[in-house]
């Protein structure tokens, strides 16, 4: 978990170079009290933490402080190897100490802007911190209750921040970024009247006005634009899916379409043969006006008028189809006719006179007397 210790600038100095130092107490020992909701305990208003000397003056924590970055406000992130750069305006030295019941540090100014800052009055220095933070009830050496431990306590970095949140006029959510929770002194138990209760900030949420610290204003303000930005996202997903299932629609219904046009060509088993019979008759009436007809790769109406040509010659090559269509009923027709008049023709006998017979007669007589 993510915490907080406030101490004053004491004891600055300029380098030759321009560089401003100092010494500082940062973080001691003994109990600090905290925010419940703060610190994953929104049942309890307040949890009473304890920092004992073995934890706060351990030699992994006590070297954590070493070399660590100092900033100029708190960052809303740790700072590490990746943003060093972007925040940075100094640094902590190695030479770390224990003093009394804090933990003392050289630390080094190397921004001008930061310097300047500093010595117009923005001189107080804010630890930020991480710890493993024990809920276990007990009571300190000194007989005092306590809620929680802190453990395995490592700096991340120290802030210059214009006024720290650990005075007796510091609350909650006073002049801090997100990083991290500060301890509130006095008690917050009772309010009323309390310097805090001036500097509560009003938030509407969910079009009910509340009043808060800074730092729940600002976990409120967050969650708020979280939830609206989730809203703006779930209305784009909606309306790409609205769109997709359009754009699916469309190509069903074209699809559809080409299947019901396909259908609409397809002739079925009696009208196919229909067509072929009637191709057949065209045929065979084709060439029996002329005989030698070319049809293959011809249309009906191609086939009608070569034969309508071939017939009654060049002239009508420029004739109207339903001329053409005509003149070709009536070749059929004509056609039809001789062959009736052949046939009835190939059925005729010769006929046989009385005058052919008595020529024949005499015929035979005259061939018996030659021989």
């Amino acid at each position: 978990m993510k915490f907080l210790d406030t101490a004053s600038v004491a004891g600055t100095r300029r380098t030759a170079d321009g560089y401003l130092v100092a010494e500082v107490r940062t973080a001691r020992t003994g109990l600090q009290d905290y925010a419940g909701w703060e610190v994953g305990k929104p049942e309890k208003q307040v949890v009473r933490v304890y920092r004992p000397a073995e934890q706060v003056f351990a030699k992994d924590s006590l070297a954590s402080y070493a070399h660590r970055p100092v900033t100029n406000d708190h960052p809303d992130e740790s700072v590490t190897a990746d943003n060093w750069r972007d925040y940075a305006v100094g640094q902590i030295g190695d030479e770390i100490a224990r003093d009394g019941e804090y933990v003392r540090v050289p630390l080094i100014v190397m921004d001008a802007a930061a310097i300047k800052a500093v010595e117009a009055g923005k001189r107080e220095l804010s630890a930020g911190y991480t710890c493993d933070l024990a809920f276990e009830d007990g009571v300190t050496p000194d007989g005092e209750p306590y809620d929680a431990i802190q453990k395995d306590i490592k700096i991340n970095h120290v802030a210059i921040v214009k006024n720290g949140r650990a005075g007796s006029q510091a609350r909650i959510g006073d002049g801090a970024s997100t990083w991290g929770v500060s301890p509130v002194t006095p008690s917050i138990a009772d309010t009323k009247g309390s310097p805090m209760a001036d500097t509560l900030r009003k938030v509407m949420v969910d079009g009910l006005q509340v009043e808060t610290t800074d730092a729940g204003a600002q976990a409120i303000e967050k969650l708020t634009k979280d939830k609206a930005d989730l809203a703006a996202k779930l209305a784009d997903a909606k309306s790409e899916h609205n769109d997709a299932i359009k754009a699916k629609d469309a190509e069903i219904a074209k699809k559809d379409a080409e299947i019901d046009d396909l259908k609409s060509k397809v002739l079925d088993t009696a009208a196919l043969d229909e067509r072929v019979q009637a191709r057949g008759d065209l045929i065979a009436k084709a060439k029996s006006i002329v005989a030698d007809v070319k049809t293959d790769g011809l249309s009906d109406a191609e086939i009608r008028k070569a034969v309508v040509v071939a017939k009654l010659g060049d002239a009508m090559k420029d004739k109207a189809e339903a001329y053409i269509d005509a003149r070709f009923d009536i070749l059929v027709e004509d056609a039809a006719g001789s062959e009736q008049v052949r046939e009835a023709i190939s059925h005729l006998k010769p006929v046989t006179t009385d005058s052919s017979k008595a020529q024949q007669s005499y015929v035979d007589r005259m061939t018996k007397r030659s021989a």
